[in-house]
């Protein structure tokens, strides 16, 4: 069964840091490219993040530069999401997506920046 689980998500204070994971399943996850993109209430989804297949030059929406790294681990087949200083404004269900032929997008985690 080809799948993406995210998890990781929940309520934090501005400045602090969460760790999204993404865990796939059912397809050859190495090859695959991996994305984070974030669906805000009210607003259209976007792309955060995306990492190639090779991991290498990930590449970063402007608003979250500096402030969010990801990275994957092909042997787990998990690609994970570091979000640290974060914003009111980063608050958004977060979607991880698997590129190659098709795509293949996860359920969604819930990220709430709030005092």
């Amino acid at each position: 069964q080809v799948q993406l689980v995210e998890s990781g998500g929940g309520l934090v204070q501005p400045g602090g840091s969460l760790r999204l994971s993404c865990a796939a399943s059912g397809f050859t996850f190495s090859a695959y490219a991996m994305s984070w993109y974030r669906q805000a209430p009210g607003k259209e989804r976007e792309l955060v993040a995306v990492i190639f297949s090779g991991g290498g030059n990930p590449n970063y929406a402007d608003s979250v530069k500096g402030r969010f790294t990801i990275s994957r681990d092909n042997a787990k087949n998990t690609v994970y999401l570091q979000m640290n200083s974060l914003k009111p404004e980063d608050t958004a269900v977060y979607y991880c997506k698997a590129m190659r032929y098709l795509e293949i997008w996860g359920q969604g985690t819930l990220v709430t920046v709030s005092s």
